[in-house]
Protein backbone atom coordinates (compact mmCIF):
# COMPACT_ATOMS: atom_id res chain seq x y z
CA UNK A 1 0.00 0.00 0.00
CA UNK A 2 1.59 3.40 -1.42
CA UNK A 3 0.72 6.27 0.61
CA UNK A 4 1.03 9.44 -1.23
CA UNK A 5 2.59 12.44 0.48
CA UNK A 6 1.20 16.02 -1.25
CA UNK A 7 2.65 18.81 0.17
CA UNK A 8 0.06 21.06 0.91
CA UNK A 9 1.11 24.56 -0.01
CA UNK A 10 -0.96 26.63 2.20
CA UNK A 11 -3.55 25.21 4.80
CA UNK A 12 -6.90 25.43 3.93
CA UNK A 13 -8.45 27.33 6.49
CA UNK A 14 -12.47 27.63 6.64
CA UNK A 15 -13.20 31.19 8.54
CA UNK A 16 -16.82 31.41 9.28
CA UNK A 17 -18.50 34.55 7.58
CA UNK A 18 -20.80 36.90 10.54
CA UNK A 19 -23.83 37.37 9.12
CA UNK A 20 -23.70 40.54 9.58
CA UNK A 21 -26.75 41.39 7.20
CA UNK A 22 -28.68 38.79 9.67
CA UNK A 23 -27.49 40.68 12.46
CA UNK A 24 -28.92 43.86 11.26
CA UNK A 25 -31.90 42.19 10.48
CA UNK A 26 -32.15 40.94 14.44
CA UNK A 27 -30.96 44.40 16.18
CA UNK A 28 -34.13 46.05 13.55
CA UNK A 29 -36.05 43.12 15.43
CA UNK A 30 -35.23 43.80 18.77
CA UNK A 31 -35.61 47.79 18.09
CA UNK A 32 -39.03 47.03 16.94
CA UNK A 33 -40.11 45.50 19.67
CA UNK A 34 -38.89 47.27 22.27
CA UNK A 35 -40.09 50.88 20.86
CA UNK A 36 -43.56 48.71 20.56
CA UNK A 37 -43.28 48.08 24.04
CA UNK A 38 -42.59 51.26 24.66
CA UNK A 39 -45.46 52.73 22.69
CA UNK A 40 -47.87 50.35 24.41
CA UNK A 41 -46.95 51.77 27.97
CA UNK A 42 -46.89 55.04 26.77
CA UNK A 43 -50.59 54.92 25.77
CA UNK A 44 -51.27 53.11 29.17
CA UNK A 45 -49.51 55.98 30.75
CA UNK A 46 -51.64 58.82 28.93
CA UNK A 47 -55.34 56.53 29.77
CA UNK A 48 -54.02 56.53 33.29
CA UNK A 49 -53.48 60.59 33.26
CA UNK A 50 -57.03 60.91 31.00
CA UNK A 51 -58.75 59.59 33.54
CA UNK A 52 -56.86 61.27 36.86
CA UNK A 53 -57.17 64.55 34.90
CA UNK A 54 -61.38 63.33 34.32
CA UNK A 55 -61.28 62.71 38.46
CA UNK A 56 -59.06 66.29 39.30
CA UNK A 57 -62.13 67.97 36.72
CA UNK A 58 -64.70 66.42 38.84
CA UNK A 59 -63.63 66.37 42.64
CA UNK A 60 -61.25 69.10 42.06
CA UNK A 61 -58.93 67.85 45.01
CA UNK A 62 -55.33 68.85 45.61
CA UNK A 63 -54.88 65.10 46.34
CA UNK A 64 -56.27 64.52 42.52
CA UNK A 65 -53.93 67.55 41.55
CA UNK A 66 -50.73 65.85 43.02
CA UNK A 67 -51.15 62.53 41.87
CA UNK A 68 -51.88 64.25 38.00
CA UNK A 69 -48.77 65.42 38.61
CA UNK A 70 -46.91 62.53 39.68
CA UNK A 71 -48.41 60.74 36.47
CA UNK A 72 -47.68 63.59 33.85
CA UNK A 73 -43.69 63.64 35.21
CA UNK A 74 -43.42 59.97 35.22
CA UNK A 75 -44.56 59.92 32.03
CA UNK A 76 -41.78 62.40 30.72
CA UNK A 77 -39.61 60.57 32.77
CA UNK A 78 -40.22 57.49 30.48
CA UNK A 79 -40.74 59.10 27.27
CA UNK A 80 -37.52 61.46 27.52
CA UNK A 81 -35.90 58.69 29.35
CA UNK A 82 -35.70 56.05 27.25
CA UNK A 83 -38.63 56.68 24.50
CA UNK A 84 -37.09 59.49 22.85
CA UNK A 85 -32.88 57.61 23.39
CA UNK A 86 -34.54 54.90 21.10
CA UNK A 87 -35.61 57.18 18.30
CA UNK A 88 -33.61 60.18 17.88
CA UNK A 89 -35.71 62.83 16.47
CA UNK A 90 -34.13 65.69 16.72
CA UNK A 91 -35.60 68.97 15.48
CA UNK A 92 -34.86 72.17 16.21
CA UNK A 93 -36.66 75.46 15.78
CA UNK A 94 -35.19 78.80 14.31
CA UNK A 95 -33.17 79.82 16.92
CA UNK A 96 -31.35 76.80 17.69
CA UNK A 97 -34.02 75.49 20.13
CA UNK A 98 -34.51 71.50 20.91
CA UNK A 99 -38.34 71.05 20.01
CA UNK A 100 -38.43 68.29 22.50
CA UNK A 101 -36.99 70.45 25.77
CA UNK A 102 -40.10 73.14 24.11
CA UNK A 103 -42.76 71.03 24.43
CA UNK A 104 -41.41 69.68 28.08
CA UNK A 105 -41.43 73.10 29.05
CA UNK A 106 -45.05 73.81 27.96
CA UNK A 107 -46.17 71.00 29.52
CA UNK A 108 -44.29 72.14 33.12
CA UNK A 109 -46.10 76.04 32.25
CA UNK A 110 -49.67 73.97 32.05
CA UNK A 111 -48.66 72.23 35.33
CA UNK A 112 -47.61 75.11 36.93
CA UNK A 113 -51.14 76.52 35.44
CA UNK A 114 -53.03 74.04 36.60
CA UNK A 115 -52.57 74.25 39.92
CA UNK A 116 -53.03 78.06 40.05
CA UNK A 117 -56.20 77.33 38.80
CA UNK A 118 -57.23 74.89 41.19
CA UNK A 119 -56.15 77.59 44.16
CA UNK A 120 -58.32 79.99 42.69
CA UNK A 121 -61.64 78.28 43.10
CA UNK A 122 -63.77 80.47 40.91
CA UNK A 123 -62.35 78.43 38.07
CA UNK A 124 -65.21 75.96 36.19
CA UNK A 125 -64.78 72.72 35.82
CA UNK A 126 -64.89 73.24 31.87
CA UNK A 127 -61.40 75.46 31.91
CA UNK A 128 -59.90 73.06 33.81
CA UNK A 129 -60.99 70.02 31.50
CA UNK A 130 -59.60 72.11 29.08
CA UNK A 131 -56.07 72.97 30.20
CA UNK A 132 -56.08 68.93 31.36
CA UNK A 133 -56.77 68.89 27.66
CA UNK A 134 -53.99 71.05 26.33
CA UNK A 135 -51.42 68.54 28.61
CA UNK A 136 -52.48 65.54 27.06
CA UNK A 137 -52.09 66.73 23.75
CA UNK A 138 -48.59 68.16 24.66
CA UNK A 139 -47.89 64.89 25.84
CA UNK A 140 -49.00 62.95 22.95
CA UNK A 141 -47.22 65.42 20.71
CA UNK A 142 -43.93 64.68 22.74
CA UNK A 143 -44.23 60.92 22.15
CA UNK A 144 -45.54 60.66 18.47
Amino acid sequence: MKISQEVRTQPEMHIPQSNSEGNRGFQKLLQSQSTSINQQELQVIVKNISLQGERLARFRSFQDLAKFKRLVKGFLRETVGSGLRLQKSQSFSIHGNNRQLTIVKQIDDKLMQLTEDMMNQEKKSVDLLGLIGEIKGLLVNLYT
